[in-house]
């Protein structure tokens, strides 16, 4: 704490110290150095002092001064004093470095005295005073109509022109000088300095049809100022006439039928000799082989030309001209339509590398030295672009890969010429490099059968082939099989695929495969047919279980009481039945002329006539429910009549044979009852008639004896009514007949 008390206090102390020097300090002298810092200060910002001046006469345009330094820190005013004679006049600038004087108020040739006064709020400063000659300083305009041009015929040289320059005083002239460069060049060299007036001045030295740019500066004669540079112009030199013929080629149309056709001329120059000027145009003579006196001539800026001609030979000549000269002549033979031209080529090769094709091919004829190779895009249009090109003692030739498009197919052919003939081409196609080919082929399935279908692509567009098609690659598979693979030609465009599963769903899948690779198309499906086994055995069981569907819902429909009599008829037990004999023979008249009567009807009319039925006859009637018979009667007891029985004897034995056969309206059928044999109705016996009763009035019942009745399988009453289903029922039946055994009735003997 007291360090801290002694700090404060002595700070305090120092401080009053030199307060109390400066109070001390002289008055005078305080003052003085702020005059000093003030007069430093002026004179650090008063402008600076105009130098460097320069000045411009432009003839009947102004009279321009300029100085330096450019550019104050402060806001400046300059004045330009101009002094001619006993003028004396001026023109000011505000922060500006230079100051004119304007036509009329110019007078040439005179000598102005000029002086330069800078001016700011800190003071002024003036320059030394300068005097110009106007003839030294007058500058003049560049030269106008400036023109380079070759001179025919000569060589090395070009001429220039000009018009004379705007602002050269009437009483003076001029003199001007050019520079010259190539135009592929930055490098300027000077012509003749004193070029005098308008004359045209010729630039020699210069190379072979090469382009100049030239420009020109003029001054008047007693001036030391030029003139701006005019504007370059341009210009090539003469060169070397032509002195090669052109590379005349032909393509023939097809002949038409009045023997004409067309022939596409196409041609170019063999070697560009940079010495050769630029082509005008192009003459085209033509006329027929027989006939030189007949002769066409037609004239073309552009590089081909289409005649038509007429079936015969013709001769065609084309020329090229420039500036220099014209060209050699270069001339084909066009045959005839139905001329057989030179044929000497065997065979073409064409192998392809990274960055060109060479072709090479084989001759016949060793004295053919000259040859036309021509390639063009194979893609099936007219018109073409085709080029070709001249080659000379070989026999191959060599493709840059400018000349050629990568995966495009092309049409190469070689002609062999001699002289002015060309023969009969050998073509190939080639292409430069090849891809994998751009989409798949299209395909379908035809002729689809159980175990075998036939596959069907189309060719793929040579425009995506993008390479030759070398083979095919078929894939197919079921859908629960593996997949299967089979490579074909290229030639081959379907397949039949064999030993298939029926019934089943395939999926196939065509792969077109080049040098570089395979593309696959679209998969499809198809499906294979069923077998006719299964289509028959499918048939039948279908077939079959709609039969069976029918007649069961048939034998639903029925009733169910008439279905069980149907199918289960009730066969009577002969055992349970009460037998009577009728004894009365008029019941068996009556019977038989069907006068029985039940409740007022005869029995005619309620049981059908009897009739006799052979053994095969009984087999396919149908059973007749007797109960309903007797349900529909009211009759309570009926006494049938006796049969007659016949007896047989066969080997020994006698059989018992019923003459008649009785139908019931239930179907059922009773063979021929013993004549002894009594039938009793149960219920309640009712007359049916008064006849009837008077007839049985007298009448009693006997019982027959015990030895009389025979045994259940003696009985020849028996039931015979066949059921439908048992189709071995026979229509006899054999007894044992006694000795003993006598008629009941003795009517009948």
């Amino acid at each position: 704490m007291v360090e801290k008390m002694l700090f404060w206090t002595l700070f305090l102390l120092l401080g009053n110290f030199c307060l109390a020097a400066g109070s001390l300090q002289d008055p005078q002298e305080a003052w003085t150095e702020s005059s000093l810092y003030y007069y430093h200060k002026k004179n650090l910002n008063i402008p600076r002092k105009p130098e460097n001046i320069s000045c411009i006469f432009y003839y009947q345009k102004n009279f321009t001064c300029t100085w330096s330094p450019e550019k104050e820190v402060y806001l400046t005013e300059y004045t330009v004093v101009r002094i001619y004679g006993k003028t004396r006049d001026s023109c000011r600038s505000e922060n500006h470095t230079s100051c004119s004087f304007f036509y009329p108020y110019l007078t040439y040739p005179d000598i102005y005295s000029i002086e330069v006064e800078a001016k700011n709020v800190f003071g002024e400063q003036k320059s030394n005073v300068t005097y110009w000659y106007l003839e030294h300083i007058v500058k003049i305009e560049p030269p106008t109509n400036l023109t380079v041009e070759p001179i025919p015929g000569v060589k090395h040289m070009l001429q220039v022109t000009w018009g004379k320059p705007n602002g050269v005083p009437v009483s003076d002239s001029y003199i001007c000088q050019l520079r010259y460069r190539r135009v592929n060049s930055t490098n300027w060299e000077l012509g003749n300095q004193r070029l005098e007036n308008e004359r045209p001045y010729n630039l020699t030295g210069l190379l072979l049809l090469q382009q100049y740019a030239i420009s020109m500066q003029c001054q008047v004669v007693t001036s030391e100022l030029w003139s701006n540079w005019s504007e370059e112009r341009i210009g090539t030199t003469e060169g070397l006439a032509p002195n090669s013929s052109l590379d005349l080629w032909r393509i023939l149309g097809p002949a038409q039928p009045d023997g004409g056709r067309t022939v596409q001329l196409l041609w170019k120059e063999a070697r560009a000799d940079p010495n050769v000027r630029k082509t005008l145009g192009y003459n085209i003579w033509y006329f027929p082989e027989n006939e030189t006196t007949v002769k066409e001539t037609k004239m073309t800026t552009d590089q081909q030309f289409k005649l038509h001609l007429g079936s015969a030979a013709y001769l065609v000549t084309v020329v090229y001209s420039t500036f220099d000269g014209v060209s050699p002549e270069a001339t084909l033979r066009i045959p005839a339509v139905h001329e057989k031209p030179l044929q000497c080529i065997e065979a073409v090769q064409v192998y392809q590398y990274q960055d060109h094709l060479e072709v090479w091919w084989q001759t016949s004829d060793a004295e053919v030295d000259r040859w036309v190779i021509e390639w063009y895009p194979d893609q099936g249009m007219e018109n073409l672009k085709r080029s070709w090109e001249f080659v000379s003692q070989t026999r191959n030739w060599t493709g840059r890969a400018e000349n050629f498009v990568p995966f495009q197919c092309y049409n190469i052919s070689v002609y062999p010429m001699v002289g002015i003939e060309v023969g009969v081409p050998y073509s190939i196609q080639a292409y430069f490099k090849e891809g994998i080919p751009s989409e798949g082929p299209l395909a379908k399935a035809q002729n689809i059968s159980t175990q075998t279908a036939t596959i069907k692509w189309e060719e793929i567009p040579k425009t995506k082939r993008r390479g030759f098609i070398y083979n095919y690659t078929v894939f197919y598979k079921s859908d629960h099989g593996t997949e299967f693979a089979i490579t074909v030609d290229s030639s081959i465009l379907q397949y039949e695929l064999e030993s298939l599963e029926s019934n089943t769903q395939y999926t196939v899948k065509i792969m077109a495969n080049t040098l570089a690779g395979g593309k696959n198309g679209t998969s499809f499906n198809f499906k294979t047919s069923i077998s006719i086994i299964k289509i028959v055995l499918l048939g039948a069981i279908t077939g079959g279980g709609l039969f069976s569907l029918g007649i069961l819902l048939m034998v639903c429909s029925l009733n169910k009481p008439k279905l069980k009599r149907l199918v289960c008829p009730e066969i009577p037990n002969p055992a349970k039945s009460n037998v009577v004999l009728w004894h009365d023979d008029n019941f068996k008249s009556k019977l038989h002329l069907g006068e029985v009567q039940f409740h007022g009807k005869t029995l005619d009319e309620r049981i059908p006539k009897p009739y006799l039925f052979s053994s095969g006859d009984l087999i396919d009637k149908l059973v007749v429910d007797f109960e309903n018979f007797l349900d529909k009667t009211e009759v309570p007891g009926v006494d049938l009549m006796k049969t007659q029985e016949s007896i047989l004897s066969v080997e020994g034995k006698k059989y018992v044979n019923s003459p008649y056969n009785f139908y019931s309206p239930s179907g059922q059928v009773f063979q021929g009852l013993l004549s002894s044999a009594l039938v009793s109705l149960k219920g309640t016996q009712e007359p049916s008639s008064e006849r009837l009763d008077e007839e049985t009035k007298d009448k009693t019942f006997q019982k027959p004896n015990a030895s009389e009745i025979l045994e259940p399988e003696q009985q020849p009453w028996e039931e015979a009514g066949l059921n439908p289903y048992l189709k071995n029922s026979v229509t006899t039946r054999e007894f044992l007949t006694s000795e003993e055994f006598s008629d009941p009735n003795p009517e009948e003997d």
